[in-house]
């Protein structure tokens, strides 16, 4: 496993960061998904909540996950909200309440994206801990990426892990 920490400032557009843009043009190929996208997601298949976001779809990130078929993706970017404060928020952002933040929300999507990428693929997720999909959904960590921000800003850690054949 290759470990590395790469300072950054923060921004709230993740793929921007540089560092964390310059994995994902070293890690990506073939066809990806992302069912959190933002604004500059590279994926070919994106999704985001927020219908003013630069997506192709605007749905729930577990109603979009489950619309695609098994195994369908050589990888799926996952930028969820990093916690329930944050999930609230997103919601809150569009005008939509959103009553269930318990950690199962995390746990839905994460099977989810599991069942849509390849044997082989990859999913590199985003978040201030380093559990990406885990061992218990068929995933080995090949890479992660630390980036602090300075100051009191968390740190973004980025996981890179491969679905076994």
């Amino acid at each position: 496993m290759k470990i590395e920490r790469t300072w950054a400032m923060p921004n709230k557009w993740t793929f921007t960061i540089k560092p964390i843009r310059e994995l994902l043009e070293e890690e990506m190929d073939g066809s990806w998904a992302d069912p959190f996208a933002g604004m500059h997601s590279p994926a070919d298949m994106t999704n985001d909540l927020n219908p003013l976001m630069n997506a192709i779809h605007h749905k729930d990130a577990l109603d979009f996950l489950k619309e695609l078929q098994n195994a369908s993706y050589d990888g799926v970017l996952f930028d969820p909200p990093y916690s329930p404060r944050q999930l609230k928020e997103c919601y809150g952002e569009i005008g939509q309440s959103l009553h269930d933040t318990k950690s199962s929300v995390w746990s839905n999507w994460k099977d989810e994206v599991s069942r849509v990428v390849r044997p082989g693929g990859k999913v590199i997720s985003f978040g201030w801990n380093s559990m990406g999909m885990g061992l218990n959904r068929g995933f080995t960590i090949e890479r992660i990426l630390i980036v602090p921000h300075g100051g009191m800003h968390n740190d973004t850690i980025v996981t890179v892990e491969v679905k076994n054949e």
